[in-house]
């Protein structure tokens, strides 16, 4: 009980904090153009980010185009949750849920919208139905992955991620514009092996130079 009430509040602190795409962008927001290039980076949060929730963030981007763009928060430890609140109970028997509420995994908040939606980005090496590949890694949503991460047989390296962050048409342009963000090679040690208050500073020192 202990273990679903601290889920409850933690969902309810990180829905307060949902990111309302294009419909509610200010007026005087700056529309940029599409930039094709975003995909398949890091995009790292400047020191003129003014939005405290995005302060020193590198995110991976998985996908970018003329409609918007969405991706990962990688550097945001929320805290170790037992695997058993991230999967419906109905989905397994009491002996699975015992052996799910014994094994702790380290929880990342992906940023502010769909907070309850779990994504598990992981080394290329795990494959499920839902893995979607993005060359030196990978990113699985279905619970499968997660029962095999409790039998040691996911993915050599994994972070669990709670919510993503997503821009809608013109929005992320519009703030690479003003300079909040910086892209950054993908560099999949930097997501599994750096230390996570080290993430952010790696990333900026290997930010493409603006032409």
């Amino acid at each position: 009980m202990k273990y679903f009430l601290r889920f409850i509040v933690l969902i309810l602190f990180l829905s307060s904090n949902i990111l309302v795409l294009a419909e509610d962008t200010p007026k005087n927001y700056l529309k940029g153009k599409f930039y094709s290039s975003v995909k398949n980076n890091f995009l790292v949060a400047t020191d003129k980010m003014r939005d405290n929730r995005f302060s020193k963030t590198v995110i991976v981007m998985l996908e970018n185009d003329n409609d918007g763009a969405w991706g990962l928060v990688i550097n945001k430890f929320i805290g170790e949750m037992p695997l058993g609140l991230l999967i419906d109970p109905s989905l397994n028997t009491e002996e699975e849920r015992e052996k799910l509420f014994a094994i702790n995994v380290p929880v990342y908040w992906g940023g502010p919208v769909e907070v309850r939606e779990i994504f598990i980005l992981h080394s290329p090496e795990y494959e499920s139905i839902s893995t979607i590949n993005y060359g030196d890694i990978s990113i699985t949503k279905d619970y499968k992955i997660l029962f095999d991460i409790a039998d040691n047989k996911g993915p050599e390296k994994s972070l669990v991620i709670l919510g993503y962050s997503g821009w809608g048409s013109g929005q992320l342009e519009g703030e690479m514009d003003k300079n909040h963000w910086d892209l950054s090679e993908i560099n999949a040690d930097l997501i599994f092996k750096t230390d996570n208050d080290k993430k952010w500073l790696k990333a900026i020192k290997n930010s493409y130079i603006r032409l």
